[in-house]
C-alpha cells in the first residue's frame, strides 16, 4: 500500500470547473471518504486519481511517484464501481481471477491467491456459482474480490453500494470497515451518504461546488464544521443557525441574540458590522423554564430513546434532541439553553466559522 498525495488538483469541462485546485494526502492505511452531493466534484476527483481522467493542472502521487499523466493500467490501483461490472457468463471463482489471469500468472498461484481472497470476504462457499443468480450483497462481495485478489497500492471505490437496499447497506458498511482493518488498504471512497461516511472513514473530505470545505477526521466534521455547508451537511437533524447582526470585538465573550445576552467561546478577531450566525447542534440544546431565550413548539419526533423537538423563534425554528420521557403541546412556550463550549458562530457572507474555539481550519494533508 502506499501514501496518495493531491497537489492543486484542478479539472475543467469547457467553461465548467469540476474540481477546483484541490489539495490533500490520504497516508499509507488510511480510509478517506470524499463526501458531497451529486455533481460537487467527487467522483471526478476519484477519476483523475484512476487516470480515468486527466486534470487541466496540478499533480497526483502515488507512493511518492508523480502519475499524474499516467495511464490508468500504469498506476498499480484498484477501482470498484457502483454497478458491479461483472462477467455474467464466468463464475464467482473466475470473475475475481481474471484479472490475474489477464496478467498471465500461473494457474496454481491464481487459485491460491483467490481462495485467500474469498476466505477473507467469507465467500469460499459460492466460489463455482454463476454470478447471474447472487444476491446484491454477494455480488458487491465478488466485485471486491476481483479488485483486493491483485493486491494493487490502493483501492478506490465510487458509491459501490449505491445499489444496495437499505438493509444490505448496512451490513456491507460494517463489513468493509472490517475488510479494511483486516488488509490496512489505503482507500478513497465516494459517497453522498453521511452515515456511510462518518462510520467507514478516518478521514472524511467534505465537497461542495469542486471545493473541499473541510478535510478532518469524522469527529472534527461534525464538531468543529470550518463552514456553514460543512455544518449544515453533517448531522441528522444538521446544526442549527440564529442569525443576527453586529459588530463583535476580540475578546468578546457573549453576543446579543433575541434581546438575551448568550455566552459564547471567546472571539479571537474583530468581527465587522454584519450577518453572523450562531450555530447550534440539537443535542447541545436543553429546554429550561428560567432561560429567557423563548421560543414555541413547532412539533415533535419520536426515536424512542430520544425526541427531536421543533421550536419556533424570532430567528427561526430551532431543532433540540432531548430525553423522550417528555410531553410537549403544540405552540407551548419553552424556555432555550446552549452548552456555549460547542456552540459555533459563522460569517454569513463567507459561510465560514470565525469562533476560533470550536473549528479547525480545512487541513488538506
Amino acid at each position: 500500500m502506499a501514501d496518495i498525495r493531491i497537489q492543486n488538483l484542478r479539472k475543467e469541462f469547457g467553461s465548467f470547473v469540476a474540481v477546483q485546485d484541490s489539495s490533500f494526502v490520504v497516508h499509507d492505511g488510511e480510509f478517506l471518504a470524499l463526501l458531497g452531493p451529486s455533481g460537487c466534484g467527487k467522483t471526478t476527483t476519484l477519476r483523475m486519481i484512476a487516470g480515468l481522467e486527466l486534470p487541466t493542472s496540478g499533480n497526483i502521487y502515488l507512493d511518492g511517484e508523480d502519475v499524474t499523466f499516467n495511464r490508468a493500467s500504469a498506476r498499480d490501483i484498484a477501482f470498484v464501481f457502483q454497478l458491479f461490472a461483472l462477467y455474467p457468463h464466468m463464475n464467482v471463482r473466475k470473475n475475481i481471477g481474471f484479472p490475474l489471469l489477464s496478467q498471465g500468472m500461473r494457474k496454481a498461484e491464481i487459485k491460491q491467491r483467490v481462495e485467500e481472497t474469498a476466505r477473507l470476504l467469507q465467500i469460499g462457499h459460492i466460489l463455482n456459482k454463476s454470478v447471474s443468480g447472487l444476491a446484491g450483497g454477494d455480488r458487491q462481495r465478488v466485485a471486491l474480490g476481483r479488485a483486493i485478489v491483485r493486491r494493487p497500492k490502493c483501492f478506490l471505490m465510487d458509491e459501490p453500494l449505491g445499489t444496495l437496499d437499505a438493509e444490505f447497506r448496512e451490513v456491507m458498511v460494517h463489513e468493509l470497515r472490517e475488510l479494511h482493518n483486516r488488509i490496512h488498504a489505503t482507500t478513497v471512497y465516494v459517497t453522498h451518504d453521511q452515515h456511510e461516511a462518518m462510520a467507514m472513514a478516518d478521514k472524511i473530505a467534505v465537497m461542495n461546488h469542486g471545493v473541499i470545505e473541510q478535510f478532518g477526521t469524522p469527529q472534527e466534521i461534525y464538531s468543529k464544521p470550518a463552514t456553514m455547508y460543512v455544518a449544515d451537511f453533517i448531522g441528522s437533524p444538521p446544526m442549527n443557525f440564529m442569525r443576527f447582526t453586529s459588530g463583535l470585538q476580540m475578546g468578546s465573550r457573549s453576543i446579543l441574540l433575541d434581546g438575551v445576552d448568550v455566552l459564547v467561546p471567546e472571539i479571537r478577531q474583530d468581527l465587522a458590522e454584519g450577518e453572523l450566525a450562531l450555530g447550534v447542534r440539537p443535542e447541545h440544546i436543553r429546554f429550561s423554564d428560567s432561560s429567557p431565550l423563548r421560543g414555541a413548539v413547532y412539533g415533535s419526533e419520536y426515536l424512542g430513546t430520544n425526541q427531536v423537538v421543533a421550536v419556533e423563534t424570532s430567528s427561526g425554528l430551532i431543532k433540540a434532541r432531548v430525553p423522550a420521557n417528555r410531553n410537549f403541546r403544540i405552540g407551548e412556550t419553552v424556555g432555550l439553553e446552549f452548552n456555549h463550549s460547542n456552540l459555533a458562530l459563522f460569517d454569513c457572507k463567507s459561510g465560514r466559522a470565525v469562533a476560533s474555539a470550536l473549528y479547525s481550519e480545512a487541513q488538506h494533508g
